[in-house]
């Protein structure tokens, strides 16, 4: 692939790739088990658990707990009693995600969040970090019939924005986000600090691993056709 990528769009994950939930994620996790008398986890082992959605997370925490666990039922509804109290009490923003925000938009690329989270909970802790401002189009794990890896998420996004799939860039840190990507016909950038499920993002066939999403931006230009495509009053 050469550089500058031209592209219209970036669609980019929230867990792991904008914002650190871990801390979040593992409070509500252990307040969950605890409620259950079932063995907790560490925020470490909970960082491999996230990335598939929060039903995902749940289960992996039932795994190899004793037989007296309760259903995964019972045991998301606690969950995200829990979570929805905690979420946001611990999230931080990843180091460049506001300075890549910002030179994408100065790029006049159009720009997505596409997560495998909720959108009760993706909304309210995007609004609280200051997020929600910056993108045109939020894509939640139940905002359609399937999420990542599934590419329907990603092509739903580029039909909105009525560009290719080519066209539009998927920045995440993960296998589910590449092959989300490569499913839906999309170039995928990885960045190396987010919760890759233990695999290191230098197995994943993506285009690119960048440092930031302020390094992703200057890897980027606006292709000449989004104008045209897209009815954009682009910059010269």
């Amino acid at each position: 692939m050469k550089f500058p990528l031209a592209v219209c769009a970036v669609m980019i994950d929230l867990d792991g790739t904008l914002l650190d939930t871990a801390l979040d994620l593992t409070e509500a996790a252990n307040a969950m088990l605890h409620e259950f008398s079932l063995a907790e986890y560490d925020v470490d082992t909970i960082r491999t658990f996230i990335g598939r959605g929060l039903p995902n997370l749940v289960q992996r925490c039932l795994d190899g707990q004793a037989a007296t666990a309760p259903s995964h039922a019972e045991a998301l509804a606690s969950f995200r009693n829990y979570y929805r109290e905690i979420s946001g009490r611990h999230a931080t923003l990843y180091p460049g995600v506001v300075e890549g925000l910002r030179a994408l938009r100065a790029k006049d690329l159009r720009l997505a969040c596409v997560t495998n989270k909720a959108s009760d909970f993706t909304l309210p802790l995007m609004e609280r970090s200051g997020l929600a401002g910056w993108f045109e189009q939020v894509v939640c794990g139940d905002t359609l019939a399937k999420s990542k890896p599934d590419p329907l998420p990603l092509l739903h996004i580029c039909e909105r924005f009525d560009i290719a799939p080519r066209q539009a860039l998927l920045i995440g840190d993960s296998l589910n986000d590449v092959n989300a990507a490569r499913a839906a016909g999309c170039p995928v950038f990885c960045v190396p600090y987010g919760y890759n499920e233990g695999r290191p993002v230098q197995e994943l066939a993506c285009d690119a691993i960048v440092a930031s999403l302020e390094a992703a931006a200057a890897l980027l230009v606006l292709e000449e056709r989004c104008c045209e495509t897209t009815h954009q009053e682009c910059s010269t």
